[in-house]
């Protein structure tokens, strides 16, 4: 078995939620510690890593982003290496991505270019964002990049394929969360209450009217009520209810515009059905932007120098903290494809193992001939 399909089962199996990847953490230090230490510089930071791989002449830094936390989902694969943690899997397949990270690494102590590399074990991708605290730390700071990369699978295309764009990828995310409080009491009475599943359900209607109405046809938002809870039992009438969703936007000033109307909508719940209401956002991620000359170098190599085949997708509204450090750092993020008739965040979600190889290989021959290239892209 290759070893780094033993790596992503091993990980597979020990999935943890942001800022709590103690376990994965210790698992991926042991395997550091056995590679030449005179090669490789560690830093901890929380519960991720900074790895440093010294370069022989180094005048610039390339840098390598991997998250390593799992989501609070029960996994349904059926697999021999299925989580072994109760109500946790990695559903998004940063499995995947530490194990092709370890690869690269691995490949580069053993293969030293010119440069110095410095890759990035980052905590809490999924929430609640890692991506931001880490790029302000000290380490960071200290090892800051000059460029950076980093992938994410995508379980529609085939293994053997890279998707990737020039500009934005992904989405401006935000989460949602809408707490209402009214007034409770007895089922046969009802015009003594104020009931909150009844403002619940009217207001998860007018929010949907915001992307219909509000939103230009041209441009592109999603509004997604993910959870609803409210009340005790049957027959009581609900004194709270929550709202739980995520936002999604292809530009930053729509993302505004959008949260305006919300706080619009939840201001006429509270006159309409005479209660309280509270908003949270919770995380917000920034978009995801690929450096334009970078996407293009990156594309051309491989579509030139490799058998892979480079697809230009489309943006997508899906969420990456990543953006973060795209918007500090010069690089891109690509998808890579997984072939799983199951999507991200899907319990039964079985990548490929194959894709794990591709991946390496891709980023391990594009950054050892990278060279005199850096100053051009």
């Amino acid at each position: 078995m290759n070893p780094l399909i033993k790596i992503r089962r091993d990980l597979h199996q020990i999935p943890e939620l942001g800022f709590q990847e103690f376990e994965t953490q210790a698992y991926l230090l042991s395997y550091l510690e056995s590679l030449p230490q005179d090669r490789i510089t560690i830093k901890k930071w929380k519960t991720g890593l900074f790895v440093k791989v010294h370069g022989l002449n180094p005048q610039k830094t390339i840098g390598y982003r991997t998250d390593i936390d799992g989501l609070p989902i029960s996994e349904e694969t059926g697999l021999p290496f299925s989580s072994t943690h109760d109500n946790k899997m990695h559903a998004c397949g940063h499995d995947f991505h530490m194990s092709i990270a370890l690869g690269v690494l691995t490949y580069f102590t053993n293969n030293p270019i010119a440069d110095d590399l410095m890759f990035v074990f980052q905590p809490a991708e999924e929430g609640p964002g890692g991506a931001e605290p880490m790029l302000k730390s000290d380490e960071m700071l200290e090892w800051k990049p000059d460029l950076i990369f980093a992938l994410h699978i995508a379980p529609e295309y085939p293994v053997g394929t890279i998707a990737v764009k020039e500009g934005l990828l992904f989405a401006n995310t935000s989460e949602l969360f809408i707490d209402l409080k009214g007034k409770g009491g007895h089922a046969a009475r009802p015009h003594e209450t104020n009931d909150m599943v009844v403002a619940a359900c009217t207001l998860v209607n007018q929010l949907q009217t915001i992307v219909s109405r509000n939103v230009d046809p041209l441009d592109s938002a999603v509004i997604t009520i993910g959870k609803i809870t409210g009340g005790t039992v049957q027959n009581i009438i609900a004194e709270n209810a929550r709202l739980e969703g995520t936002i999604r936007t292809l530009s930053a000033e729509s993302m505004k515009k959008v949260k305006h109307r919300i706080e619009a909508l939840v201001k006429g719940i509270e006159a309409g059905f005479e209660c309280e209401a509270a908003i949270d956002y919770g995380s917000m991620y920034h978009q995801v932007y690929n450096t334009e000359s970078i996407t293009r170098d990156f594309m051309k190599y491989l579509q030139n120098e490799t058998n892979v085949e480079v697809i230009e997708c489309k943006e997508a509204m899906t969420g990456e903290d990543f953006g973060y450090m795209l918007k500090e750092i010069p690089g891109l993020m690509f998808w890579l494809g997984v072939d799983s008739p199951y999507g991200l965040h899907h319990s039964k979600l079985n990548p490929q193992e194959g894709a794990i190889e591709v991946a390496v290989k891709v980023m391990t021959t594009y950054i050892s001939n990278l060279g005199n290239r850096l100053n051009l892209i």
